[in-house]
């Protein structure tokens, strides 16, 4: 599995009247591609605070003190928000708790599911466009360098070809999916039409008109051959039932002229909507294939083949003409990409154990520490091997990584005397008042100071991290396979290159909307697309977030609590669709809950968090049958279910006012089986498992042997019965 996400030792703090608090305390988790990741905990255990700096929109009196969020070989962190605009909402989308925190209540529901399609398509197809022209100069480049310069002309006359027969292929595939988009757009306009017709006033002559001009643009070789008479037809039946119709005096119905559709034109109507159904049903081509024949036979028609045999004779063709030899170079250039970022990597491995050693050892002014940087920075992107389809996110982020946290430690060493001296201030100012008998109703603002040596050493684990990742990469050289990471990136160029193509237009965003609102459950979607929020129950105002979440097809779906504000009954529907919609998308998920027991059937990882930090990880399993940390036991024996017969236990105590943070365990005042260590020194993390660890201290192999509540194992042995892997 590859890790989509990756959040490495966040550290988020508010600024507050009162002090800052500690909301996220160096925590670390990855999100693989296809699985959903749990983070449960109670309010203000941070869990949300993740979630949202993960997509951009902590609050404003935010302070991100460290950190990286690693997605697509980019930090979160530190991208700009242009390039923050281009992810949010598109690659990753939120569920909030609140559906109305969402949802505009003056705009229809329709438009605001649309909006995003429409609004990111222009940017995403010029993106795409420069992404193909960018690695396709790469590979020219590594080709070059891997066939030797008297290569050249051969190499630049395949990657020409290549490219040529690519925009042969976008031009075909842009006229298909005109035509294509005119015959949806036909059949979504005929279904609105059609459910309009006697239920309020339509334009009946001016709407068979527009069909038939429709009808009549439908026009691609591909996609019509041998439907052309047929569609001929059916746009002069429309026209012929628009000039002999007449408009009947009507009758009222709700304050509006009805009209009642004679049957012949419903009639037109359904067998057009049919034939252009036929149309849509039919196989696609293979642009990438056919533009390389097409490119080498400009005369020949193809249209008049079938889709498959077409199809099967293109690839032949290519291959045998085109494709095999260009693997076989392309081969080759993979495998120099690969071995001439892999020789630098060897070579910079002891360059990065020397800056590492200048940082660690401390004494350095700002200019040496940024020159410094940029030195080894411009060495670490030398080493990166452009020709990769999945970035190397260590050594893409490694540069703001380094400055990120350089900035940091420089930033608090003129912060901390000023605000020590502040401090100072306000309380020498405040004891003189109360020396002289005065009601002082102020409060001094604690001291915000940062551990220079805690910000020294993240700059030194920007390293460590660097270095431990360029050994593991080194270490599996052998278990490359250089002819599929090509057939990869011949791939990811038909990708692009279809991208580059993609229109959406107004019709084709509004057919998608309604087809998204029927995946989520909506019942009758073309009636509630010109709906108000206010019109939805909590439930169907909930489907219809997750329908905006999903309208962009994103890569990762955050649900925040999006059932803790339904009833019991709609919070089961709504998880069961998360769930099939993670399944058929093949989406990543992280959901956010306090209620361990909502995550039960759906979460593939579950990491607990309590005041900040992650203090139990492991699979739904690892947490559900082997829970380790005492507040794990807490939230499970608090959790309700059909077959506990004992009263539930309540968590005691509140949790901790994280201005001030506690020296040990933050769960100690509430644990009952804290020991004198938890007070005083925070727990580090025990492995249980290569899956499970917890940060407690009963985990020490010096520890007392604690067994969980009555409660849970009792449950444990239950659940294990029925799974049938207990003792009966």
């Amino acid at each position: 599995m590859s890790e989509v996400l990756e959040v490495k030792n966040l550290r988020i703090s508010f600024r507050t009247a009162s002090g800052t608090l500690k909301a996220v305390r160096d925590i670390s988790f990855s999100l693989e591609k296809g699985k959903t990741l749990a983070i449960v905990g109670e309010s203000g255990s941070g869990k949300s605070v993740t979630s949202k700096a993960i997509l951009g929109i902590l609050a404003g009196n935010s302070i991100v003190e460290g950190g990286e969020i690693i997605y697509d070989g980019r930090d979160l962190l530190r991208i700009s928000e242009e390039e923050m605009c281009t992810i949010r909402g598109d690659r990753i989308s939120m569920i909030f708790q609140d559906p109305l925190s969402s949802l505009n209540p003056i705009v229809k529901i329709g438009k605001q599911i649309t909006e995003a399609m429409l609004l990111k398509n222009k940017g995403n197809r010029k993106a795409a466009r420069k992404d193909f022209n960018t690695m396709l100069a790469t590979l020219k480049e590594h080709m070059i360098a891997a066939q030797g310069e008297q290569s050249k002309a051969k190499v630049e006359e395949l990657i020409g070809t290549f490219d040529k027969f690519n925009i042969e292929a976008i031009k075909l595939e842009n006229s298909y999916n005109d035509a294509l988009h005119v015959a949806e757009e036909a059949v979504s306009k005929i279904e609105d039409f059609l459910f309009k017709a006697g239920r309020r006033k339509v334009d009946v002559k001016g709407a068979l008109k527009e069909f038939a001009g429709k009808l009549k643009r439908v026009q691609d070789p591909f996609l019509t051959h041998g439907y052309d008479s047929r569609l001929s037809q059916a746009a002069a039946d429309l026209e012929r039932v628009q000039s002999n119709y007449h408009a009947p005096s009507g009758h009222k119905k709700d304050g509006e002229d009805v009209q009642p559709l004679p049957g012949e034109i419903e009639s037109v109507l359904n067998q057009t909507k049919e034939l252009l159904e036929e149309l849509l049903g039919r196989a696609r081509p293979d642009f990438f294939r056919i533009g390389y024949y097409k490119l080498k036979n400009p005369g020949e028609d193809l249209s008049g083949k079938p889709v498959e045999q077409l199809n099967e004779m293109a690839l032949r063709y290519l291959n045998d003409n085109f494709m095999l030899e260009f693997l076989d170079i392309e081969t080759k250039a993979v495998s120099h990409s690969y071995h001439t970022a892999l020789e630098k990597k060897k070579a910079v491995l002891e360059q990065l154990e020397k800056v590492k050693a200048f940082y660690a050892k401390g004494g350095f002014d700002k200019a040496s520490a940024r020159k410094q940087c940029k030195e080894i920075a411009d060495q670490v992107e030398k080493t990166i091997d452009r020709l990769e389809i999945v970035k190397d996110s260590t050594a893409y982020t490694f540069r703001t990584s380094l400055s990120g946290a350089i900035d940091k430690y420089f930033a608090a060493k003129v912060k901390n005397p000023k605000e020590e001296a502040r401090f100072a201030k306000q309380s020498k100012k405040r004891d003189a008042l109360i020396a002289k008998g005065k009601t002082v109703d102020w409060k001094v603002v604690p001291k915000v100071v940062y551990d220079l040596d805690e910000l020294k050493a993240d700059i030194v684990q920007v390293f460590d991290r660097l270095i431990q990742h360029y050994n593991k990469y080194i270490a599996q050289e052998s278990q490359v396979d250089f002819r599929a990471r090509s057939i990869e990136l011949v791939d990811y160029f038909k990708a692009k290159a279809s991208e580059v193509v993609y229109k959406v237009t107004k019709s084709m965003a509004k057919e998608k909307a309604i087809q998204l609102m029927e995946e989520v459950g909506i019942p009758e979607p073309r009636v509630r697309y010109y709906q108000y929020p206010f019109e939805f129950s909590g439930g169907m105002r909930q489907r219809i977030v997750i329908a905006i979440a999903l309208a962009a097809n994103p890569d990762i779906l955050i649900c925040d609590e999006p059932t803790t504000a339904l009833d019991v009954t709609i919070q089961a529907q709504i998880l069961e669709l998360i769930n099939r919609l993670k399944e058929e998308r093949n989406l990543s998920v992280i959901f956010i809950t306090h209620d361990l027991g909502v995550v039960a059937n759906m979460a593939d990882d579950i990491a607990v968090m309590y005041a900040g930090k992650i203090v139990e990880y492991g699979t739904a399993d690892d947490v559900f049958y082997d829970p380790r940390h005492p507040y794990t036991w807490a939230l499970l024996s608090s959790m309700p279910d059909l077959d506990t017969k004992e009263k539930l236990d309540a968590i005691p105590g509140t949790p901790p006012n994280m201005i001030y943070p506690p020296e040990g365990d933050a769960f100690a005042d509430r644990n009952k089986y804290a020991m004198k260590i938890d007070f005083v020194q925070q727990p580090p993390q025990f492995q249980v498992s290569p899956t499970h660890w917890a940060a407690t201290w009963l985990l020490h192999p010096d520890a007392p042997k604690v067994e969980p509540p009555k409660i849970i194992t009792d449950r444990i042995e239950r659940m294990l019965k029925k799974a049938g892997g207990g003792q009966a």
